[in-house]
Parts: C-alpha cells; sequence; structure tokens
C-alpha cells in the first residue's frame, strides 16, 4: 500500500505541474489576443455543455471554475497512469516504450479532440497554441518524473546520462544566445520582438508578407518554445557526437560538418518559407546569430573535451 499511495502521490504532483504548465500558457495566449480565459471557458461551454457552431460563447466564472476542475482531473489522471508506468520501467527497463508511446498519444489525443469538436473549437484554438501547451506539459511532468527517479534515467541511459546533460545545456546556451542577439538588434532598430514574432508569424500562422505582421505576445511565446526545444535538440545530437569521437576522433569532423550544416538550414528554412521573409529580416543577422551561437556552444563543449584535438592529429600522423 505504500508503493501505491506513492505512486499516486507522485502522480498527482506530476498531472497538476503539467495542468499549471498548460493553464499559465493559455492564460497568457488569450491575454495577448485581448481574450482573457476564452480558452477555458470555450472548452467547457464545448466539452460539458454541448456547445457548437463558430460563435464564442459569452466566458463566465462558471464555466472557467468547470473546465477548471475537469482540466486539474483530467491531468492528475493522467500523472497517476504515467507515475504507475515510471514505477513500472524501474522493474522493467523495456516498458519505457511504453513511457514514450504514452506521451505521444498525450500529444495527440488533445489536438485530435478538438478537431472532433468543430469549428467552435478549430476557429479559436490553433494547432499550434495546443503543441506548445502539450510541450510545455510534458516538459513538467517528466522533470518531475526523472528528477525523482534518477536512478531510473542511469539505468535507462547508462553512460548517456551526462552526455543528454551537456547536450541539453549546450542548446540552452546557444538558443539563449540567438535570442538576446536578436532581442538587442531588434531593440537598437526600434523593432522590439519582430524577429521572434515575424518567424513566429510565419511557421505558426503561415504568414507570408511581412507588413502585415502583428506582435502578438502569444506568437513570442510560442516560437520562443519551438525555439528552445529545437536547439535543445541539436545540443543532444553534437553532445553525443562528441562523445563518439572521444572513440573514433575522426567523428570530430562530423562535429563540425553539424555545426556547418546549422548555419545553412536556417537560411534555407526561412527561404523555403518566403524570401520577403529574409529580406526583411536580413541575411547578415541570421548569419551572426548563428555564428555566435556555435561559437558559445563551441566554446561550453571543446573545453569538455580537451584531448579531442590531440588525439586527431595524433590519428593523422599514424595514417600518414
Amino acid at each position: 500500500m505504500t508503493r501505491k499511495r506513492q505512486i499516486i502521490i507522485d502522480g498527482i504532483i506530476a498531472g497538476l505541474l503539467g495542468a499549471a504548465a498548460v493553464a499559465l500558457w493559455f492564460l497568457v495566449f488569450d491575454a495577448s489576443r485581448g481574450r482573457a480565459f476564452e480558452t477555458p471557458a470555450l472548452l467547457a461551454a464545448v466539452l460539458l455543455h454541448g456547445a457548437s457552431g463558430a460563435d464564442v460563447p459569452v466566458i463566465t466564472w462558471s464555466l472557467v471554475a468547470q473546465y477548471s476542475v475537469l482540466h486539474v482531473i483530467a491531468f492528475a489522471l493522467f500523472g497517476i497512469a504515467a507515475a504507475a508506468l515510471i514505477a513500472a520501467a524501474e522493474r522493467e527497463a523495456g516498458l519505457v516504450i511504453a513511457l514514450v508511446i504514452f506521451f505521444a498519444g498525450f500529444e495527440v489525443f488533445f489536438i485530435a479532440l478538438v478537431m472532433f469538436h468543430g469549428p467552435a473549437l478549430m476557429a479559436n484554438l490553433s494547432w499550434w497554441s495546443i503543441l506548445v501547451a502539450n510541450l510545455l506539459a510534458s516538459g513538467a511532468m517528466l522533470a518531475h518524473f526523472f528528477f525523482g527517479h534518477q536512478a531510473l534515467g542511469r539505468a535507462l541511459l547508462g553512460p548517456w546520462t551526462s552526455v543528454v546533460r551537456e547536450g541539453v545545456v549546450g542548446g540552452i546556451i546557444g538558443g539563449a544566445t540567438v535570442a538576446v542577439w536578436f532581442v538587442l538588434y531588434d531593440t537598437a532598430t526600434d523593432r522590439p520582438l519582430y524577429t521572434p514574432a515575424l518567424l513566429g508569424a510565419a511557421m505558426l500562422k503561415g504568414l507570408r508578407d511581412p507588413a502585415t505582421l502583428h506582435i502578438s505576445t502569444a506568437v513570442v511565446l510560442g516560437y520562443t518554445v519551438l525555439h528552445a526545444a529545437a536547439f535543445v535538440l541539436f545540443g543532444i545530437l553534437a553532445a553525443v557526437l562528441l562523445a563518439l569521437a572521444e572513440r573514433e576522433p575522426m567523428l570530430l569532423l562530423g562535429v563540425f560538418v553539424l555545426f556547418t550544416c546549422f548555419e545553412v538550414f536556417f537560411f534555407s528554412l526561412v527561404m523555403l518559407v518566403d524570401q520577403a521573409l529574409l529580406a526583411s529580416l536580413g541575411w547578415w543577422t541570421i548569419f551572426v546569430a548563428n555564428i555566435i551561437a556555435a561559437i558559445a556552444m563551441l566554446a561550453y563543449f571543446l573545453p569538455r573535451h580537451r584531448e579531442l584535438g590531440g588525439r586527431l592529429l595524433e590519428h593523422w600522423a599514424n595514417q600518414g
């Protein structure tokens, strides 16, 4: 009973963290559009009272409270189920696949729920706002679980635990460097938050004409979350390549190829969306942002792998 009670408590805490992350995101998202508390009121009206059509219901505290109760209960139950899977995975590591599938299903479920209930929700809840909310909730819950179950993380990742940690830190450094650069540049050109708003509107809302851009907190925050996630994934990939290079020094060249591809990728992505965006941002600002991000990340990574350069030179000498 003690073990079961601990799983339930652990799951409820994780669920509350996830629920809080989603609630905070939609609070900011709604407020930035001048429609505070619209999302919970709309969801309550549609899911609990069967409202239909494209009309937005009148926002009342009763609707907000009703959905909040449902929201917390649903996340608590989800957290308990996830905690049970975590506990099972501690005994049988192969069950971690079930945990991954469970969280992937969580990502898909709410989007499918919104689509199923038709225009009233689809007209007011964009796919990307739901995606960002679910990413934040998943991140908060997984952080809680793995902080409380460090032995499981070590068992699953083994020696790669420190590599993943190194990659996450490196990615955060790179992402923060780019963010700071564009905050300073946008402020200096008297266009505060112009770059994240433009990129967010282009990638998340399909904006093609920079002249029609409306800077909103929701779009900036949405792009910031995706920006951070992309840099963390890139940082993990770089850290894995560096770890592999410790065994085979020639793979160090792969790290530099990766960073070169990183430079090219963002240019290509912006041009693929629309060349007008590249012209509006200025190609050199993107180039500088990527260069300083690469320098910042390499400044973090390379001192942690000081022997790699010497081993690479020694490897070349032996090949000769």
